[in-house]
Order: structure tokens, then sequence, then C-alpha cells
């Protein structure tokens, strides 16, 4: 027992292993400045949202529910209602003998050349693998303009484990790689959003208003709860803008509202001449699943009803170990726990900028907790990434006061989470 004390006080070997420490150290530093990197941090997050399109066996093809290439071929030809009906026709609008989408456009528009150019049967999943890609470029570049304007104070090296824990420790990473309608739907809204935060930050006078209405108009067009995402750019923009006077604030919000006032009219345009209405998006139409029938035959689609069960799945559920439940969602607090720094940062920055971000992720909030459903099949609660974008700020204000190691290992256990979520994707749904 003696030697084996003597060798372990041994200075050389002591040395060696704190030697060997530093520099693994570094190597894990020289990692996580890359995820800080807008570029490195894109291409990280494609090699391996793509690696897990992949494993599920059709990243070159579209995936079963590919119902915005459809809608896009529709587009093309020049008719709103499908001419080319998918495999499957859940959750399609039947009226009137014909076929529709009730979600709002904006994707299929994006998809038209792609589908002009290979027909419907362009991959939504290599799609939906750059889209997210793009999506994880654009945090680290947000990251950087917050802190080049005082919003955040953080290192590089925080920076990065905060984008590495959005790529891989959110939900984000049981969406990127599969395709599919709904997850379509939410990473282009997602992106949108994400613009029209990093306009309002790093843009100034009329660009800055005109980029950011468009954003959010695109972001409305895309999920239209989605509009309430504008809250917190459209007071961070006049805040900044409050020296000019009145007069120009009124011009700047203007030029702001105009987008957004034509995609509310475009999108009542359009489901009039789908529905015969501009309050009729066709959701009253669509082809539920059974689950749901008994439940909006007697509450409708949006209800206080659903609230107790939407809070449950949305916060509060822990999916593991895997049962049939596991797919309703997931604690986004315990998944992702690293987002319990957005707590602090109210605690610890009582900023009015601070409370409309907490403000604005409320808004979000309030219709995902009033829908029917919890947004299953799903790893995670995957609505909340609708609402992701203030709170990752209000998560890198908070952070602040937390040591880096500390950011690293709950990021580490973010991601034990969802890439578990995303091997159950990619193996078995």
């Amino acid at each position: 027992m003696r030697a084996e004390g003597e060798v372990s006080r041994n200075p050389a070997l002591i040395r060696n292993e704190k030697t060997a420490r530093r520099r693994l150290e570094r190597r894990e530093r020289r990692a996580l400045l890359l995820w800080e990197s807008p570029l490195s941090s894109g291409v990280l997050a494609f090699a391996i949202y793509f690696l897990f399109a992949l494993g599920h066996g059709s990243s070159f093809h579209a995936s079963p529910l590919a119902y915005y290439n459809y809608l896009a071929d529709a587009f093309v030809h020049g008719q709103l209602n499908l001419r080319l009906l998918p495999p499957d026709a859940l959750d399609l609008s039947y009226f009137q003998g014909q076929y529709f989408l009730y979600w709002p456009p904006l994707p299929a528009v994006t998809l038209m050349p792609f589908v002009a150019l290979f027909g419907v049967e362009f991959s939504d999943i290599f799609f939906t693998v750059v889209v997210g890609a793009v999506n994880v470029s654009l945090i680290a570049l947000l990251l950087r303009q917050a802190c080049r304007r005082g919003i955040i104070r953080l290192s590089k090296l925080r920076r990065g484990i905060l984008v590495l824990f959005f790529a891989l420790g959110t939900v984000h990473l049981t969406l990127a790689p599969f395709g599919r309608v709904w997850f379509t739907g939410q990473l282009i809204g997602f992106l949108c959003v994400e613009l029209g935060y990093l306009a309002s930050i790093s843009l100034r006078g009329y660009s800055a208003f005109a980029l950011t209405g468009l954003a959010i108009a695109a972001a409305f067009l895309t999920r239209n709860h989605l509009i309430l995402a504008g809250v917190w750019p459209a007071l961070f923009l006049l805040y900044q803008h409050r020296s000019f006077g009145w007069r120009r604030s009124l011009a700047y919000s203007l030029v702001a509202m105009l987008p957004i006032l034509f995609a509310i009219a475009l999108l009542g345009a359009y489901d009039w001449l789908r529905f015969g209405s501009v309050f009729d998006n066709g959701i009253t139409h669509h082809l539920m699943h059974p689950a749901f029938v008994e439940n909006y035959q007697r509450y409708g689609f949006f209800s206080l009803h659903y609230v107790p069960i939407n809070l449950f799945y949305e916060f509060i559920a822990y999916p593991l170990p895997l049962r049939s439940t596991s797919y309703y969602g997931g604690s986004l607090f315990l998944l992702s726990p690293l987002f319990f720094a957005a707590f602090w940062s109210i605690k610890k920055n009582r900023s009015w900028s601070t409370w409309v971000l907490f403000g604005t992720v409320v808004l979000i909030a309030i219709p995902i907790l009033l829908l029917m459903g919890t947004g299953w099949v799903q790893f995670g609660p995957r609505y909340t990434l609708d609402f992701t974008v203030p709170l990752l700020l209000l998560t890198a204000m908070g952070s602040r006061n937390w040591s880096a190691s500390t950011m690293f290992r709950l990021t580490l256990i973010s991601i034990v989470h969802y890439s578990i979520g995303a091997f159950i994707f990619m193996l078995y749904l």
C-alpha cells in the first residue's frame, strides 16, 4: 500500500497528469470554439443532421408526409388545391371534393423551385437538414451580434457552448433530420424569426424596420402565431431609435407594419379563394387523427380544456424510460436543463429588455397551450421551438452568472436526451 501511495505522489507523474489534462481542456476549448463560428457550426450541424437522416434511410427521398411538396406542385401548376395526392391524407383538409393544406403556404412557396425541377419526390428531408444547419449558423451569428450590441455579455467559449446546446441539446435535433410537413413548417418558421431578430439587432434606420417587418411577416405566413415573436424586436427597435422623435418613429413603424399587413391580407385572400371566407383556413375540414375527434367535437381546436395536458407535456413530463406517452412530448427544462438559466436572467437582470423577452415567450406559448394535441408523434416539446429564439437570449443573459463548466455539463445532459430521441426517430418512426 505504501508503494502505491508513493507512486501516486510522484511529482513527475502528477506533472504529466496535469499536462495531459490541460491538453484535453485545450482540445475541448478548440472544439467548442468551432461551434461559436457561424460557418463551422453550420457545417458541423449539417454533418450531424445528415448522418441521422442517412440512418433514417431516406435522406435523398421525400418523407411519406411531404405535404408541402404537393402544395408547391399545385402552385407551380397555378392552383390552390392539390393536383397530386400524397400516399397519406392524414391532416389534409377535404373540401368540396378537393384536398388542401390548412397550414399557411410560405414553406410550399420556398419549395416551388425545387419541386419544379425535381417533382414532388424532391427530398424534404434533405431540405430540412439544410434549413436546420442554417438555423444553427444564424443562432451563432445572432449571439455574436447580441454581444456586439451589449444585449448579452458572453465570451466566445460560452457562446460556443450555447450554439452546441441549441444544435444538439434541444428539440431542434429531433426535427431537422426527418422532413415531414410539421417539422418543415416549424424549421422555416424558426428561420424567419431568427432573421427578424438578427435584422433588429444588426441594422439601423429604415432597413432595420423594413427587414424585421418582412421577416416577421414571413414567420406569420409559415405559422400564424409567430407574429407574436415580433414583440421584442419591435420594442427594441423603437427604443434604439427613440432619439429621432415621434414623427420618425411613426414612419419607421409604418415601414415595419406594411409587410405584416400585406401578409395578413394575402393570407385572407388565400383562404377566401379556397374556402369562401377569409376566416376559414381549412382547419374545420381537416382529416384529423381519430384520437382527436371526440375532443374536437366537444371543445373545438383551441380551448382552455387543453391547457393542463399541454402544460404537463411541454414543461413537466419526463419521457424516459420510454413508454407509449413518451412520444407526446417532454419537459422543456428537464430535457434541456440549461434553459433554467433563463429564470436566472430575470432574477439578476431586471431590465425592460429582459422582461419584454420573457413576455414574448409567454405570448407565443399561449396559443400553444390552448391547442388541441401536444404535437405527437415527437420526442420532446417540439412546439416550444416557436419561442426558442427569445428563450435562448434569456438563457444567454442568465448563464453569464454560471461557470462555463456548468453550462457544458448541462449541455451534455441535453445532448444525451435528444440523441436518444433522434435515434428513436431514426430507427423506428
